[in-house]
């Protein structure tokens, strides 16, 4: 895809301004790094506060009478259960129990719900839901962008902008004015994000997004921060890429998130199946699964990629690394990989193939940096 046919964030001549290196990502073209560099990036969201442009995420509403019965059929969480302002995480599963999806939905309101989904999936999942909820009223929210503010010192910055958002937890959300040039600009901000760090979302209207931008950056606590450290600060936290550690292949059971499922949702619960490829994921519930996603420890310094081939100590392809890179917080190389079942358990040893060399690598527990999320 050429640049000229790439989309832009409403915050495209900023990252310019700061001196981005662009990169086409999920048709946007999107700032991957800023001057700082990835590695001092990653490092500053960690230690004190980091602004992404997520603007390229799909944002929409759906409302109308018994939405969250409707949601449940399509997303195995217990939907109806949200209270107001409350997030939840979510897949979307196909007939075979693969995810078509993972996204975040918050309730904000009896019979509305918000929606957030990736970049890459937004039209195909737009177009599933539309097809299975006939009736409902769909809001695109493409005159809105999303910042995220990630780090310790988020919250701090937060206070002077939007004190009611200070006050969050993790996976909760609130509207919120902030003065913009002294005009109050009704916001949605959540206490959330994909660091392992506490912080923030905040979806304001498109044509104040620069301005807010601006604003959180003058804060000497803010950088800028591009999608590499964004990369690297979710993988060293153990979650999940859509595209990468996931896909329409992959059932919510391979790849570890068996929490996402409500138990209510779960063979024997109260509101059990009623979802797309329900029998298959319970049947691999019950029976196990051939594979499963685990954490790999690498030896040495050098990083280990997506797609690299994960062999026995025959040299036999067992597996794959689905994501991989250098871990700056760790101060090291990270992966994820899939594995058989029977080589998923803590201390399993293998070998990578890097450069047709082969590279010993270790199951371990993940995060592999500990989440600070406040709850």
């Amino acid at each position: 895809m050429s640049d000229q046919r790439l989309l832009t964030t409403p915050l495209n001549d900023l990252h310019l301004k700061l001196g981005a290196k662009m990169v086409p990502f999920a048709g946007y073209n999107m700032p991957v790094q800023y001057p700082l560099g990835v590695l001092k990036e990653h490092l500053h969201t960690r230690e004190q506060a980091g602004l992404f442009d997520v603007s390229h995420m799909g944002q929409l509403t759906i409302k109308g009478a018994g939405i969250a019965q409707a949601l449940e059929t399509l997303i195995p969480v217990d939907i109806a259960a949200l209270g107001q302002f409350k997030q939840t995480y979510g897949v979307l599963t196909n007939e075979q129990g693969g995810i078509l999806d993972d996204l975040i939905i918050t309730r904000w309101a009896e019979d509305e719900f918000f929606l957030v989904v990736n970049a890459g999936c937004k039209q195909q999942d737009i177009a599933h839901l539309q097809q299975h909820l006939p009736g409902f009223e769909f809001n695109i929210m493409d005159q809105h962008a999303l910042l995220a503010l990630q780090g310790p010192q988020a919250r701090a910055v937060m206070d002077q902008l939007a004190p009611a958002a200070s006050e969050l937890r993790f996976m909760n959300g609130c509207f919120a004015n902030i003065n913009l040039n002294g005009e109050a600009i009704n916001c949605f901000i959540t206490c959330s994000g994909y660091t392992g760090e506490d912080g923030y979302e905040i979806s304001v209207p498109a044509a104040h997004a620069t301005t807010l931008a601006e604003k959180l950056l003058a804060f000497d606590a803010v950088e800028a921060i591009g999608l590499g450290a964004r990369d690297s600060l979710r993988l060293e936290v153990g979650l999940c890429l859509y595209g990468h550690d996931m896909n329409e292949t992959i059932s919510p059971i391979e790849a570890g998130l068996l929490w996402s499922i409500s138990k209510s949702r779960r063979s024997g619960g109260e509101k059990a199946g009623g979802f797309l490829g329900a029998d298959a994921i319970f049947t691999q519930i019950s029976k196990g699964t051939s594979r499963k996603r685990v954490g790999l420890k690498i030896d040495g310094r050098a990083p280990v990629r997506e797609g690299a081939e994960l062999v026995n100590a025959e040299g036999e392809v067992i597996g794959k690394v689905c994501s991989g890179g250098f871990g700056p917080t760790l101060g090291g190389p990270v992966a994820m990989g899939y594995v058989p079942t029977e080589l998923s358990a803590v201390g399993s040893k293998m070998f990578a193939l890097l450069r047709n060399k082969q590279i010993p690598v270790e199951v371990v527990k993940m995060p592999f940096v500990p989440q600070n999320y406040v709850r």
